[in-house]
């Protein structure tokens, strides 16, 4: 009886699990501050259209015309919103690069809830919004994920290759991210949203800079070395010593700045 007791619970347990396995992937915030609130200027509210009929907003940083060389698509982690991204897309727009900062369904106030799937869907109508509404030229896009989302941006590169590719705390799975944090759990076994991006990452034909956290407890430092040896050349990995996932350091440190303007010849 006693083994009986213990079987039903952990099946009730991996039910549960099952069930809410996306709660624990994803934290996005709803309340985004008013633009004058940032104290910033040219920062401009878009919006655009995905295939499957939602409205993404999001913030353009802009940059004098004459200027514009390069527009980069910021690709965020699983929490929070784009307010939380703002001084990356400050620090990205005083190196001359226009950048566009947005949320994913589920985030920001916006409709509908995350997904692997889902959220391919917005990183393409990022994209078609600058290309199609905004005139930027395909080959002069940067992508910069951080986190879950380089899953994104790889999963995009390997669609629409851009002109560089810039990856900070990236995994080769999320399953492997997950074996690593639940080792007692089939992860594998039980994991919707995958984002597999060791499987891509040998198709997608860019430039590439990884930049990793040596202390990085959520994304450990190996699984981001490990997505660089699968990436085809011209590649650079930087690693930020005593860096954990979310430190200054890792997220608009120095090191992080320097290496991404020397990458991208700013």
């Amino acid at each position: 009886m006693a083994l009986l007791t213990l079987v039903a619970l952990l099946v009730v347990l991996l039910l549960l699990l099952w069930v809410g396995q996306r709660r624990l992937m994803y934290f996005p915030l709803s309340n985004v501050p008013p633009i004058e609130a940032l104290g910033l200027d040219g920062i401009e509210p878009v919006a655009f259209e995905t295939t499957d009929g939602l409205r993404l907003s999001g913030w353009l940083f802009t940059v004098n015309a004459l200027d514009r060389a390069s527009t980069v698509i910021v690709f965020n982690g699983n929490a929070g919103n784009r307010a939380h991204r703002v001084p990356l897309a400050t620090a990205l727009r005083s190196m001359g690069l226009q950048v566009l900062l947005f949320d994913y369904r589920g985030y920001g106030g916006n409709p509908g809830s995350p997904t692997e799937q889902g959220l391919a869907i917005d990183a393409r109508a990022a994209r078609a919004f600058l290309i199609d509404q905004r005139h930027v030229d395909p080959g002069s896009l940067i992508y910069f994920g951080e986190s879950l989302g380089t899953g994104v941006a790889v999963n995009l590169a390997s669609e629409h290759p851009p002109a560089a590719l810039i990856l900070r705390s990236p995994y080769t799975s999320m399953a492997d991210v997950g074996q690593y944090h639940y080792p007692w759990l089939p992860v594998r076994l039980m994991l919707r949203d995958r984002y597999d991006s060791l499987v891509l990452m040998p198709s997608v034909k860019t430039r590439l800079l990884i930049i990793a956290g040596e202390r990085d407890s959520v994304v450990p430092a190996d699984l981001s070395r490990r997505l660089y040896d699968a990436a085809p050349q011209p590649k650079r990995f930087v690693s930020i010593p005593g860096a954990d996932h979310n430190d200054d350091a890792l997220l608009i440190g120095k090191t992080v700045l320097e290496e991404t303007a020397k990458f991208l010849g700013r």
